[in-house]
């Protein structure tokens, strides 16, 4: 196996599971909330951008658009289904209420797409570079620069601007918040159409990498669930590097040990972590 190869894929991986990761993570800081959703809402998006590519003849730019804009509907119907609950921080009900919504988009996606796997090419899947003997395309590039520029956007964005001083009394106490005059109803409207959007993107992204089935959601909610506890819950800072250090350990283990037990070995990670540092990879206050 070549190591730097490896790294490359490991580097590659790591971003694009911080950038699945992100919305869930901005959701739980802001919120409080969970979404077990999150996954098909993956899959739904990669189906959408692959429609529209292949089906609509859409350059892939204006898919990603599409998709995004998807992502952002899905999340604000989610929303308004669980208002009621999202006040009430019943979160026994949203767990089974999102999971409801994850089997439906699921089955959805199969009836509209079908159940055969689809490839998603992109004009950037096509242009490759290499580095030290060995090969990375323009697509992997794309996922990486756009995952850094979105995490250091939106750490400044809650960290420094009045939203995140908004979105921190909002996950503080939503109620004193509410009295404080915050329109909490749109602050979680707006919390779950851009977790929408987020994993919207991440999926026009990534999906061009791997073959798009409609079971990959599960597999993007296990790598969600990891990535956010191990950054420590809400950090955008810790999402980042709980991303990218999972990425790079699980090409390694993948290519020098066995791919079939790496995410059992991410789960021993993760337990590893949580028992030196119970809090995680979290970083500051960010989203908070």
């Amino acid at each position: 196996m070549n190591l730097v190869q490896q790294l490359i894929n490991g580097i590659v991986l790591g971003h694009a599971y911080a950038l699945i990761a992100i919305g869930w993570t901005v959701l739980l800081g802001v919120a409080r909330l969970v979404n077990f959703g999150h996954g098909q809402i993956y899959m739904l998006a990669a189906f959408v951008t692959w429609w529209s590519v292949a089906a609509l003849g859409l350059p892939y730019p204006v898919a990603i658009g599409v998709a995004v804009a998807a992502g952002v509907v899905i999340g604000l119907i989610m929303q308004a289904a669980m208002l009621r609950l999202t006040f009430a921080q019943d979160l026994v009900s949203i767990m089974i209420v999102t999971l409801g919504f994850g089997h439906m988009m699921r089955g959805v996606a199969g009836l509209v797409f079908g159940g055969n796997p689809q490839v998603l090419e992109t004009p950037l899947s096509w242009v490759e570079f290499e580095v030290a003997g060995s090969w990375v395309t323009a697509q992997d590039l794309a996922i990486v620069v756009v995952a850094i520029l979105f995490f250091l956007l939106l750490y400044l964005v809650l960290e420094r601007g009045s939203l995140g001083r908004t979105a921190r009394m909002v996950a503080e106490d939503p109620k004193l918040a509410q009295l404080a005059g915050i329109d909490v109803r749109r602050v979680y409207f707006a919390v779950f159409a851009f977790e929408g959007a987020a994993v919207a993107l991440a999926a026009a992204l990534v999906a061009p990498r791997t073959p798009i089935l409609t079971n990959i959601g599960f597999e993007e909610v296990i790598i969600t669930f990891v990535v956010v506890v191990l950054g420590g819950i809400g950090s955008v800072a810790g999402s980042y590097l709980a991303g990218l250090g999972l990425g790079i350990f699980t090409a390694l283990f993948g290519g020098f040990v066995s791919p079939a037990y790496a995410t059992t070995a991410a789960f021993l990670v993760l337990i590893v972590v949580l028992v030196l540092r119970p809090s995680g990879l979290a970083m500051g206050r960010a989203s908070r």
